[in-house]
């Protein structure tokens, strides 16, 4: 293991950048900042240069302004689904009841609520890595469980949902071997594959969504943009009123599917 001086910024860079990190300096400054001294530093960048994610190694990633702690083997929230939470908080009525499906470390759900005063907020995901990490951060503000989808959930939120967010895997699983080596190797498959058109999950989602969402409540899902036209056809069939909003800033696609008041 290579040992470095204290705060040597230099040799970091250096190392990461032989490793192929496109951004060894900005990630160089993260290490540096949060290691407890030489040796630690020293393990972390070792870990990052054999390829584990930064927010693996990190133990945290930064999600709307919040420090996300994110466990090895958990799917590491991307700085683009802060869009989807965004026309989340704009969809949200006040002490809004929400939903937070196959809901990984949890990062999507705690910052919604960390935006609404007296949200009720309810986590679900099925893997118990991402679970025992999504309690670590969601704390106080909600509940979270563990099962496929909506099975763990309270019968009693029926019809309540003002916002369902389901931030599901919509990669092909033909394309799953095209990912990143981050991805591919050190996030579990179950938060990436979503099957042959990479909305088979979607799918699933939408067909139970209207009978938990309230009058007027929505269900928000990421997508490709290519994948965009078929998902709004299924939460229409599914007797949502289906919308897609784009940013082409965060490179994000947004589905949205509202129940008819």
């Amino acid at each position: 293991m290579q040992e470095f001086p204290p705060l040597d910024l230099s040799a970091v860079v250096t190392t990461l950048r032989a490793a192929g990190c496109v951004f060894a300096e900005d990630e160089a400054g993260l290490l540096l900042s949060t290691a407890d001294g030489p040796a630690e530093l020293a393990a972390m960048v070792e870990r990052r240069a054999a390829g584990l994610p930064l927010e693996h190694v990190l133990g945290w990633a930064e999600f709307c302004g919040l420090r996300i702690a994110v466990d090895p083997g958990v799917f590491v929230p991307r700085r683009r689904t802060e869009f989807l939470v965004g026309q989340a908080a704009a969809l949200a009525p006040e002490r809004a009841v929400v939903v937070d499906l196959c809901c990984g470390s949890g990062a999507l759900g705690a910052a919604l609520t960390a935006s609404l005063p007296g949200a009720e907020l309810h986590a679900a995901d099925v893997e118990p890595a991402a679970v025992r990490c999504a309690r670590r951060n969601v704390g106080d503000r909600g509940t979270v469980y563990e099962g496929d989808l909506f099975e763990p959930l309270p019968r009693s939120l029926r019809g309540r949902v003002d916002v369902l967010l389901a931030n599901v895997p919509y990669v092909p699983t033909g394309d799953v071997a095209l990912l990143p080596p981050e991805a591919r190797i050190h996030e579990p498959r179950v938060a990436l594959d979503g099957g042959g058109d990479g909305l088979d999950v979607m799918r699933r989602v939408a067909a139970e969504a209207a009978s938990w969402l309230a009058p007027g409540g929505s269900l928000l899902v990421e997508a490709s943009e290519r994948q965009a036209a078929r998902a709004q056809e299924a939460l229409r069939g599914s007797g949502l009123i289906p919308r897609v909003v784009v940013s082409e800033e965060w490179y994000a696609t947004v589905v949205i599917g509202t129940r008819p008041r």
